[in-house]
């Protein structure tokens, strides 16, 4: 549940806060089609929750391998819910405090995202784990595309950001509230980690030179840990732009016309939205049965599987570009072939790690990894890409056909990326048995 309300919770808080920072006000059309907002003001939120979360990460998959993981899960999700429910109330006058608010939702949720894969891996075993993973997973693509609408249409219908973020916090609250019958028992916890900490002085710092640590870092964890990067570098690159390339297509085809007053329509975000959460389930779902198919073929099943489905997302997100010229309906099939390989690797890339790191260091193994995929992926490609945008833009004449070419062109690093991502799963796929044998043996 909680990893279906986490990229809800994301997505919805894009769509919500205003573009311009110091009066929460809306931009200019001049400046929305300006590759919507490539500021640092108007991306600071974001940036600042990826942040906290990859500095939180290491830490809750630390305490994820030594205390109980069902108490920090617990305590996680309660409170970047409440937290994220909290900055609904902020006033225009303040958006210091609302970014703050992301970097503390980003430690809460760095929690749950760390340690609900290793509590899977404890649970499950072989087919059943790839099962359970998947719809652990599914949930990412489905909050994702559920936060592109509801963020989108919540704030049109009641005419205030500040609804988006109740309404998508509106679901877990309650559930989280449950989680107060284990502050106690959390206390004890903290109780115990201080002490522990106080015992052993600078021990956690030694973690980073422990053999334990180096161990984790098998060949196929190296490399599986930098396709999963492509796979975030992509995913938020286009989620963060395709709904306005989209619509600036439309705008080049004269079949919609240039936002000058608020609301704008949603409609590009609402489709995109259904689409990713109709090829997040098709695409779990994909991967997970191609998967189970393929081991009754071949032990290096998994990585295989992943390069596959990398590779040919490739192709069709590069197609996204070639269509949007001429039709937006086959830009759209596009995004879907290419969303649904894509996200068919997800719950096969958790499961490898599963396979080629011990029990006891599996947390700090997926914090690793989640830390990798941020920092190398979605923590700088949104950025990155409307960085390239601006500057073929300010080398050309200021049009709408070039505000539209300039984001395709910038886009188009993503396919690329993606298929250096899947040679990193070929390159997994050399190891695989080895490792995996290696983290049995132990």
């Amino acid at each position: 549940f909680g990893a279906l309300m986490d990229p809800l919770n994301e997505s919805s808080c894009f769509f919500a806060w205003p573009l311009k920072c110091p009066e929460f006000s809306w931009p200019t059309s001049e400046q929305l089609m300006k590759t919507g907002s490539t500021s640092f003001c108007s991306l600071s939120p974001p940036a600042v929750f990826i942040c906290s979360f990859m500095v939180a990460a290491p830490i809750f998959g630390y305490l994820g391998d030594r205390f109980n993981r069902k108490i920090i899960l617990s305590c996680g999700i309660f409170f970047w819910s409440a937290v994220t429910f909290s900055s609904s109330f902020i006033t225009e006058q303040y958006f210091w405090l609302f970014v703050l608010s992301r970097g503390l939702v980003g430690i809460g949720e760095a929690s749950y995202s760390t340690i609900a894969p290793t509590i899977i891996g404890d649970l499950f075993t072989k087919n059943t784990r790839t099962l359970m993973l998947s719809v652990f997973y599914f949930a990412i693509p489905l909050g994702s595309g559920l936060g592109y609408i509801t963020g989108s249409s919540v704030k049109q219908a009641a005419g205030h950001w500040h609804w988006a973020l109740r309404v998508s916090k509106r679901p877990p609250f309650p559930v989280s509230c449950a989680c107060l019958n284990v502050l106690n028992e959390g206390l004890h916890l903290f109780c115990k980690i201080a002490r522990r900490f106080a015992s052993h002085g600078m021990a956690a710092a030694g973690l980073l030179c422990s053999p334990h640590l180096f161990r984790l870092f098998s060949r196929s964890y190296v490399f599986s840990s930098l396709a999963t990067s492509a796979v975030s570098f992509a995913t938020g690159a286009l989620g963060m732009w395709i709904p306005l390339y989209l619509h600036r297509a439309q705008v080049v085809q004269k079949t919609a016309e240039t936002c000058t007053s608020q609301p704008c329509g949603t409609k590009d975000s609402l489709i995109f939205g259904a689409i990713t959460c109709f090829t997040g389930f098709l695409g779990v779902i994909t991967g997970a049965g191609a998967t189970k198919w393929c081991r009754l073929k071949t032990q290096r099943a998994d990585p295989l599987v992943c390069a596959v489905g990398m590779l040919g997302s490739a192709i069709f997100t590069c197609l996204i570009f070639v269509a949007a010229k001429s039709s937006i309906v086959g830009a759209y099939v596009c995004i879907f072939i290419g969303e649904t390989l894509l996200f068919s690797n997800w719950a096969i890339t958790a499961d490898i790690l599963m396979y080629v790191v011990i029990p006891t260091r599996r947390a700090t193994a997926v914090a690793l990894q989640s830390f990798t995929s941020h920092l190398l992926g979605d923590a700088g490609s949104p950025y990155l890409i409307g960085f390239i945008s601006d500057v073929i833009q300010q080398s050309t004449k200021e049009s709408p056909l070039w505000e539209f070419l300039s984001l395709g062109y910038a886009l188009m690093l993503c396919p690329f990326v993606v298929v250096l991502g899947g040679m990193f799963f070929l390159a997994t796929a050399l190891f695989f048995l080895s490792d995996r044998a290696k983290a049995e043996q132990q």
